[in-house]
Order: structure tokens, then C-alpha cells, then sequence
């Protein structure tokens, strides 16, 4: 069953429950109307992306792009949209102990990329010794964050890598975060893979982002697979760091920017939407730009 399919699966639930028991689901109207706001004009979006793409890259003078293949729908589906806009396409492995169906499925979209395109080129660095020997050389720390702080630094090995290759050969670093992730609950390292040069699929949504995958063809072993950051070299899922699946944070950011509140919901609806604005409190100097200390003109003189 493809991430579309799953989408539209959670939605029609909602339905059914919501008329079965408004109080542990959204109301009917709500469901009915995430229902529809989730057809989208698939094709027509995809060619939208690709010649924004395919502008930005002219208006800057590049030659490409380079982008880091992980295994996951956002890059398999990012990578493809740069891949049909022509320019040269730089995809990367930076492995850090990664498992091992991440790393076949990366492996299998880039096979199937060269196939499919003649623009396309890859590399492996694995960083592995490299995040080893970082660890090495800093102090011990019995804070609580130390796990985060170093599934972080993983994102940010991968950060710098990337922009080397793209100094070498004048090519763009091209983001993968999809609306949820980069606007919704801020779930990105901050100057790791949200360091990046222009980001295509940010104002898609997770379930969006199936549909333009699907719509392009990517693997169907990454269509199905469940969504993981990979940086803490075990089996965790987003859902579970987040508590919530991307298809209820979508129906929490939908309602969000409908004006509700808490006090609107009970049961999953509204643990789910807690988690989704207590992430987007927390995150929220992720989404916005680098704050600047603003000297008055009365201390100038």
C-alpha cells in the first residue's frame, strides 16, 4: 500500500469515527473537509516544481544540484524532480552506522535514477569514522541531551559534505523537507539538513509529497517504507520520536490555521493536537529568520 493510499486510509478512519463519536475524533465537517483539501492537481504541482527548479538554477548560474539520498520519500522524491529538470544531479550517501534497509533503498533509487536519467551521478562518503572520531575528541557529558546533540551532529556532517561537493562542481544543495516537517513542527536540525539552498517540497505536505513521489515512479520499497531520520542508529520511526503520525500532524496543522484550539478536542485528537503546537512552540527559532540585535540611532550619535 503506497503513502497515498495510507493518507487517504487516515482521513476516510476520521470519517467514521468522527460519526460514530465526536468526542475522541474532529467533527464530521472537519473530516469531510481534510478529506477534500487532500486532492491535489498531482501532475500539474510536479511540472510547477520542476520549472522552479529549473528557473532558479538558470537565474543563478549553476550548473546542478547535489542532494543526499537517504532512503526516504522526501529525498527520492526531491532528487527525481531535480533529475527531470535536465541540470546534472549529484546524489550522495553519507552513511553514519545506518541500517540496513535505509541503505539498500538509497541504493535502489540511484540505480534507478541512472537508468531513467543521463544526467545523474553519485557518490558514497561514509562518515561513520568521521562521527566516530568527533566523538572522540570531545569531552564526556552526562547531560541528558548528549543522544540528540550527536543524532544532530550527524545531520550537520552530512551538511558540510554536502556543500563541499557543491563548492567543487557550482551546483545548489537541495532541501527535502516537506511543510510538516519544516513549517508544521520544526522537525529538522537546524544548520544540518535545514542548511540548505532552495527547498522544493516545502510547501508540500507529507501526504503531497507521496503522491508527487508516486506520480514520479520512485521505488515502491520507499513508497511504502515508514518515515525515519536515521540519526540515532536504530530502528525508531518519526512517529515514534514524535508521537503522532504525519498524517494527524497535517489534520493538526490544518487545524491550526483554522483557528481552533485545544479546548476543541478530546481522546487522540487532542493529545495529538498538543503534541503538534507544543513542537511548533519549541521549534519555532528553527522557522524563522536569524534574530538581530537592532542598535537605535540615538546610541549612534
Amino acid at each position: 500500500m503506497s503513502g497515498v493510499e495510507i493518507s487517504h486510509l487516515f482521513y476516510a478512519q476520521i470519517l467514521r469515527q468522527a460519526q460514530n463519536d465526536n468526542k475522541d475524533y474532529i467533527f464530521i465537517s472537519n473530516a469531510t473537509k481534510l478529506l477534500n483539501c487532500f486532492t491535489m492537481q498531482t501532475e500539474n504541482i510536479t511540472k510547477h516544481i520542476i520549472k522552479w527548479l529549473k528557473n532558479y538554477a538558470t537565474n543563478a548560474g549553476v550548473k546542478g544540484f547535489v542532494i543526499g539520498i537517504s532512503g526516504g520519500i522526501d529525498s527520492a522524491a526531491t532528487s527525481t524532480l531535480c533529475a527531470e529538470t535536465g541540470f546534472p544531479l549529484l546524489c550522495l550517501e553519507m552513511p553514519i552506522h545506518q541500517g540496513e534497509q535505509q541503505v539498500t533503498r538509497a541504493q535502489e533509487h540511484i540505480a534507478q535514477l541512472k537508468e531513467r536519467y543521463d544526467t545523474i551521478s553519485s557518490t558514497t562518503v561514509n562518515l561513520t569514522s568521521v562521527f566516530e572520531e568527533f566523538k572522540n575528541v570531545i569531552p564526556d557529558s552526562t547531560s541528558t541531551n548528549v543522544d540528540l546533540s550527536l543524532a544532530n551532529t550527524r545531520a550537520r556532517l552530512r551538511m558540510t559534505t554536502l556543500y563541499y561537493f557543491a563548492g567543487i562542481h557550482n551546483y545548489l544543495v537541495c532541501g527535502t523537507g516537506n511543510k510538516v516537517e519544516d513549517f508544521g513542527v520544526g522537525f529538522f536540525t537546524k544548520y544540518g539538513d535545514g542548511g540548505v539552498d532552495l527547498s522544493p517540497i516545502a510547501d508540500l505536505m507529507k501526504s503531497e509529497v507521496y503522491k508527487v513521489g508516486a506520480y514520479l515512479k520512485v521505488p515502491e520499497s520507499i513508497l511504502v517504507a515508514k518515515p525515519t531520520d536515521g540519526l540515532f542508529g536504530d530502528s525508531r520511526t518519526d512517529e515514534d520520536q514524535i508521537g503522532a503520525s504525519y498524517d494527524e500532524l497535517e489534520w493538526a496543522m490544518l487545524m491550526v490555521d483554522q483557528g481552533k484550539t485545544i479546548a476543541d478536542f478530546d481522546g487522540r485528537a487532542k493529545c495529538v493536537f498538543e503534541i503538534y503546537t507544543q513542537r511548533h512552540k519549541a521549534n519555532t527559532h528553527k522557522m524563522v529568520s536569524i534574530p538581530v540585535c537592532k542598535i537605535p540611532e540615538k546610541l549612534r550619535s
